[in-house]
């Protein structure tokens, strides 16, 4: 295929235009250096430059206040699903979490695995994780609360964030991170591998408030330390340089867009156009109760499985790359992050109409 596809993969997933069209012209020269950023020193003045505006870039857009640190590590979420009990569950002490899906059920085991107290309070499991549960209550003297913002999987994102009290509110966002403004001073850490919305994979970034990154006791593995990571600027060992570097271009970029703001105003647009497409026909049948609908993973589901096995092949002979669903749930999933156009979401709009056309 000669032309750009529209990409609505899940992850690694799409990224903007303009990032990759700079990434290519600093790809063998970055900005005079004489060399890439693939092969510069991570202890150079040029890196330092990167790694400190990716750092100030990330605070700037999001607004994060005072007193947080932001780490750009390796590892993905899911070595954070054992970094995040490992520093923040003391002796005597245990956590409780929502249970949302796949990537919920994977943090509560490893938590498990470490032989940590897990309190699950709330889960939705019963109904295929159809919906974010919305009755629970958090334990006073929980260590935090962990939730996962979004389930690509699923489908379903949390619209709203819980009010945890004084107890601490631990955020997986790995697939709606930056998709839509937040009080980061309503979390204590927020986490996220950056494949989804905010570059290549090889990068997680760690938002953490700086006195909950001097409670990592000395006796766990130092990669997983936030203290140590933190003290170290996130150069502790070699850094992920290149994915770092291309997180700060779509930081400008997102910057360019007029900040998260607009960013969420687009978002919005996009669900709104393709769950109107969804329900308008029986043709297509949603899996997520409406109130729980994400704006960044859109599940459903066409009469039979052949169907969807010739949508999702139409679908790609008209340039509309990655909309089979997960293996274990099936169905069609279109994943709309930031880099994924409104003229993208338009475009599987006419396809789902010509397609049901010719096939309801």
């Amino acid at each position: 295929m000669s032309e750009r596809v529209f990409n609505f993969n899940p992850g690694p997933a799409a990224l903007p235009l303009e990032v990759l069209q700079e990434i290519q012209r600093d790809l063998i020269n970055y900005k005079g250096e004489g060399l890439s950023v693939m092969e510069m020193s991570h202890r150079s003045k040029a890196f330092e430059a990167i790694i400190k505006g990716a750092e100030n870039l990330m605070k700037e857009i999001m607004g994060i206040p005072a007193g947080y640190k932001v780490l750009y590590l390796q590892g993905g979420a899911t070595l954070q699903f054992a970094a995040v009990p490992l520093n923040l569950i003391g002796p005597g002490q245990h956590a409780d979490y929502i249970n949302t899906g796949s990537w919920a059920k994977k943090a509560i085991g490893e938590a498990k695995k470490l032989g940590k107290e897990v309190n699950v309070i709330a889960t939705s499991e019963d109904v295929n994780y159809s919906r974010i549960p919305k009755d629970f209550k958090v334990t006073p003297d929980a260590a935090y609360l962990h939730i996962t913002s979004n389930n690509t999987i699923a489908g379903t994102q949390f619209s709203k964030f819980p009010d945890t009290g004084k107890v601490t509110l631990v955020c997986d966002m790995s697939s709606d991170f930056n998709c839509r403004k937040i009080d980061v001073s309503k979390f204590g850490l927020i986490y996220a591998g950056a494949q989804k919305n905010m570059g290549p994979a090889g990068v997680t970034i760690v938002i953490i408030r700086e006195d909950l990154m001097q409670k990592s006791p000395d006796n766990i593995p130092t990669m997983t330390s936030y203290k140590i990571l933190g003290e170290k600027d996130s150069l502790y060992n070699t850094p992920p340089c290149f994915s770092i570097y291309v997180v700060k271009l779509v930081l400008e970029w997102i910057k360019k867009q007029g900040g998260l703001s607009k960013i969420e105003e687009i978002n919005e647009k996009k669900a709104a156009l393709l769950y109107n497409a969804i329900d308008a026909t029986d043709f297509y049948k949603g899996t997520v109760e409406k109130d729980s609908r994400s704006i960044m993973n859109v599940t459903y589901r066409l009469p039979s499985e052949d169907l969807e096995k010739e949508f999702i092949a139409q679908g790609l002979k008209n340039g509309l790359l990655g909309l089979k669903g997960h293996r274990s749930v099936g169905g069609i999933r279109a994943s709309i992050y930031n880099a994924v156009s409104l003229k993208a979401v338009e475009s599987l709009v006419s396809f789902m109409k010509d397609f049901e056309k010719k096939n309801g």
